[in-house]
């Protein structure tokens, strides 16, 4: 395992170099780290792609990567189908890793993922709890100010898959995994409503359309609730909409992802918005607001926090609601239940 104490700057080395490599790329930058080393699909582009993302030096391969001295953070952001063998390789060198979801294209390998990461920091992607308003709404939920939540709904929806357009390896079996739009971003929802409410889904019913592009969800927590949930990546003019809706005995969270900076709170004495940065928001919100409000923040400053508490776990801190293997175990555990719910019909308990 490589040391950093000398200089307490973190080397990161990004595997892929796409859109979300890049993403990866600013947020090491913005947790005070360093890309040292990027590793893309071949020894030309991880050329380009060092260049391109600012990195010291290209790496001709993932493996190479992973071995190299100057890497102390493995950034995992290829096709699904190399996440577990890079993931491996990293957490055996005794390097953090930070993969993206779904962590495994089966329940069998993020179990054994999760179970290699030990006490290594590895984390998984879920950057939208880091939004003020997640953890605004999170806070409310946890001092019981609406009492008992007895319904959980919302929606994803996409539309880039929409009017037939290709899915790239996305829409391939052999490297998307077996469900697309659930596992892309249905999970994404469904730790981002479980961190929130505390609940835990332990029985669906799924149904899944469009070849994997669109599923619906209903579901029952084991705390009493009811749930439903529509996933789309064809739903014409929705860009990226992630909203949900937790509705208890005294009050109801509301939560758009296209429209972060606020915190709907229904009341039975009408509503409220909280908006990032007001005199009413809590403690929770504001350790994420880092902008004077008026001064809008997005799904990039999301990463970024995600990223710098990674970092602070790296370097021995213990950040409060940070995801990690396990969080991505639990999305390959709820999209293993919709698969096996969607081709039998029926209602399956979520695996353990």
């Amino acid at each position: 395992m490589t040391d950093h104490s000398r200089t307490g700057t973190i080397r990161a080395g990004i595997i892929g170099a796409g859109f979300i490599g890049e993403v990866h790329a600013n947020a090491v930058r913005a947790a005070g780290g360093v890309v040292t080393r990027v590793a893309a699909s071949s020894p030309q582009r991880s050329a380009a792609a060092a260049a391109r993302l600012g990195a010291l030096a290209p790496a001709a391969t993932g493996e190479e990567l992973i071995d190299a001295e100057d890497v102390d953070v493995v950034h995992i952001c290829t096709p699904n189908s190399l996440h577990v063998p890079l993931a491996r390789r990293a957490l055996a060198a005794g390097k953090s890793a930070v993969c993206e979801k779904p962590l495994a294209t089966t329940l069998d390998d993020a179990r054994s993922l999760a179970a290699a990461a030990g006490a290594t920091v590895a984390t998984v992607p879920f950057a939208y709890r880091f939004y003020p308003a997640v953890r605004e709404a999170r806070a409310r939920v946890a001092a019981g100010d609406a009492g008992p939540l007895h319904l959980l709904h919302g929606a994803y929806l996409q539309d880039w898959q929409a009017g037939g357009a290709a899915a790239g390896w996305r829409g391939e079996e052999s490297e998307g995994g077996a469900h697309r739009a659930f596992a892309d971003i249905g999970v994404h929802w469904c730790d981002l409503v479980e961190f929130v409410s505390g609940h835990r889904i332990t029985r669906l019913l799924a149904r899944t359309t469009g070849g994997g592009t669109g599923s619906t969800v209903q579901f029952e927590t084991g705390d009493g609730a009811a749930g439903s949930l529509v996933v789309s990546q064809t739903a014409v003019g929705r860009r990226n909409s992630l909203r949900f809706s937790l509705d208890g005995e005294r009050a109801a969270y509301g939560f758009d992802q296209e429209h972060p900076e606020s915190l709907v709170v229904g009341g039975l004495d009408g509503n409220l918005t909280v908006h990032r940065g007001s005199p009413a928001a809590s403690k929770a919100a504001a350790r994420y607001s880092l902008l004077p409000p008026g001064h809008p923040q997005g799904y990039q400053d999301c990463f970024n926090a995600f990223v710098t508490d990674t970092y602070a776990a790296v370097a021995g801190d213990a950040p409060e609601g940070l995801p990690t293997f396990a969080d991505g175990l639990r999305a390959a555990a709820l999209t293993d239940a919709v698969i096996t719910s969607s081709e039998s019909s029926t209602w399956v308990e979520v695996p353990s």
